[in-house]
């Protein structure tokens, strides 16, 4: 069973493959357009046949498009994680665009074999790549493929910003109509923050929350959740029911990220002289899921579910404890005998009739 973190990296990169097969799909219809029934390339005199490049150009660029995203997903991506959205695109294009007109060239290299009927690196076969390579169709295609690159850089950054789906969920409107889902949520709130924004400054409390957000995205990706929003120093992060409870994800998620701040702690201290805290509460019930805004749209969730996680998460510092778990949530998990489960008894929430039986969860 794969793990949550290469769901997702397979959820990115498997549509980058079927955005290039499209691509190239209409390329070569556009050539076939253009060509005719011709059987050569006019600037070039080289053997042209659409049946092979039907097959073989879409084929090859369907891989060519999972290797990219492979590539761009695993490593290069996060090479280039602290430069800006502009520079991203316009700095992986350049380096994409280059090891891409060397696959183009391979290809050009394979599709002339097979037309001539002669060896892959025969001399007639060479000067046929040569000839394509330095002809105007060949800048033609390659500036059709750097078109391609940017768009697949483009949805890749516009998805990673918008959050996990959420792009997805638009072009899919899965969302337009408002639906309604069962969800556990888990508002995780840093200790102290005003007073740590007071002592470092402002700009430097900012820094650390992009070092601190950054460290607990593995954690919230190792658990399968996704983060809804962040609201100044607390982070909203969300299941479907079924992801959350299984593994106990979403108590894990908390004491995961507890685990990568602590294993980061000096890094914290050199930079900040401060290693962040945290405390979270959780809950799950019925939400209500849609679109929300006309000049900036969001798909948002609305429901008492949001406002009791909330007000658990505020009652940490009153009962002294760094995660608090509704009891109805409680109840549906499988802690096991590693799991230190203390009862807080029932506690009135602000704007809510009915006391919430808590309890403060931690690993023994």
């Amino acid at each position: 069973m794969l793990s949550s973190t290469h769901r997702r990296h397979l959820e990115k990169i498997i549509p980058i493959g079927f955005v290039w097969m499209v691509f190239a799909l209409v390329y070569v219809l556009i050539e076939r357009g253009i060509l005719g029934d011709l059987d050569y390339y006019p600037a070039t005199n080289n053997p042209y046949d659409f049946k092979s490049g039907l097959v073989v150009v879409p084929l090859s660029s369907l891989l060519m498009g999972w290797l990219f995203g492979t590539v761009e997903v695993l490593y290069l991506g996060r090479v280039f994680s602290r430069v800006s959205f502009g520079q991203k695109i316009v700095f992986k294009s350049l380096i994409y665009l280059v090891v891409i007109s060397l696959f183009l060239m391979g290809v050009s290299l394979i599709m002339s074999s097979q037309a001539l009927d002669l060896p892959l690196f025969h001399s007639r076969v060479i000067e046929a790549m040569v000839e394509f390579a330095t002809n105007l169709a060949f800048l033609s295609i390659a500036a059709f493929m750097g078109l391609i690159i940017a768009v697949s850089l483009f949805l890749l950054e516009v998805s990673d910003n918008l959050g996990q789906g959420v792009l997805r969920n638009f072009l899919s409107g899965k969302y337009h109509h408002p639906r309604e889902e069962e969800l556990i949520f888990m508002f995780m709130d840093m200790k102290s923050s005003t007073t740590i924004a007071e002592r470092i400054g402002h700009v430097r409390y900012f820094e650390l929350q992009v070092e601190y957000y950054r460290d607990i995205s593995e954690a919230i990706l190792k658990t399968s959740g996704t983060i809804y929003q962040y609201v100044g120093d607390e982070v909203v992060v969300s299941w479907k029911l079924e992801e959350g409870l299984r593994d106990n994800n979403c108590i894990r998620c908390f004491l995961l990220a507890k685990e990568i701040i602590t294993a980061q702690r000096e890094k914290y201290r050199s930079q900040f002289d401060q290693i962040p805290e945290f405390k979270a509460g959780l809950h799950f019930g019925l939400a209500t899921t849609g679109e929300l805004g006309t000049i900036k749209k969001e798909i948002v969730y609305s429901g008492d579910v949001l406002n009791t996680t909330a007000r658990i998460q505020e009652n940490c510092k009153i009962l002294e404890e760094d995660l608090l778990v509704s009891g109805q949530l409680l109840g549906r998990l499988q802690l096991g005998d590693n799991y230190q489960v203390e009862d807080k008894g029932e506690i009135s929430l602000r704007g809510r009739d009915e006391a919430v039986k808590l309890y403060g969860v931690g690993m023994l």
